[in-house]
């Protein structure tokens, strides 16, 4: 066995999670958090809430990139694509939707020996949309009703809801002992 290089305990937690914490891993557990699709309504909007929204929502792989400093950040963006229904009762109009959320996290240590990602949860301003529609009508429908609004205001509270889950909570918390201790183990 060659003699190794010792280190201080300080710099070995240092390097264990800046090689823990990377952006794939970061990543997957977004990715689980986020899921792949949601639907949403029907929601009643615009004037005397007559009109009912429904929205089929895809969500695709997350990018993550990651800053080393004197926390180990990440900014994320999840490409979303949304199909959406306005019914007026009279008519019907389609949007296509394309957009992305914005999330930031930090990963965190926390007593007894724990890995947590800290995901913030998104405000209606951290998701961008481009909205595109056939008809007219539609557009009229979609500047009039605050549609594009009404859409980033949906996605902020359904990531905000998914980030609280308790399937979210367990993913973004990795007990450390708990691993080395199955790791032994297996020895």
């Amino acid at each position: 066995m060659t003699p190794a290089e010792y280190v201080s305990y300080e710099a070995f937690g240092r390097r264990f999670f800046e090689v823990a914490v990377t952006e794939e891993r970061v990543g997957g557990a977004i990715g689980e958090i986020a899921g792949e699709a949601f639907e949403m309504g029907p929601i009643a909007q615009g004037p005397g809430k007559l009109a009912k929204v429904t929205a089929k929502v895809r969500i695709m792989s997350p990018r993550v990139t990651r800053r080393v400093g004197d926390a180990i950040t990440f900014a994320i963006r999840i490409p979303l694509e949304i199909d959406m229904v306005v019914d007026l009762r009279i008519d019907k109009p389609k949007f296509m939707v394309f957009g992305e959320i914005s999330l930031r996290a930090t990963a965190r240590a926390a007593e007894p020996l724990l890995l947590i990602l800290d995901v913030e949860k998104p405000r209606p301003a951290d998701i961008a949309i481009h909205v595109t529609s056939k008809s007219l009508r539609a557009e009229v429908v979609r500047i009039v009703g605050g549609v594009d609004a009404e859409i980033k205001r949906f996605i902020a509270l359904h990531v905000a809801g998914e980030i609280d889950s308790p399937a979210s909570q367990s993913a973004k918390v990795i007990d450390v002992a708990e691993r080395l201790d199955a790791a032994w183990d297996g020895i």
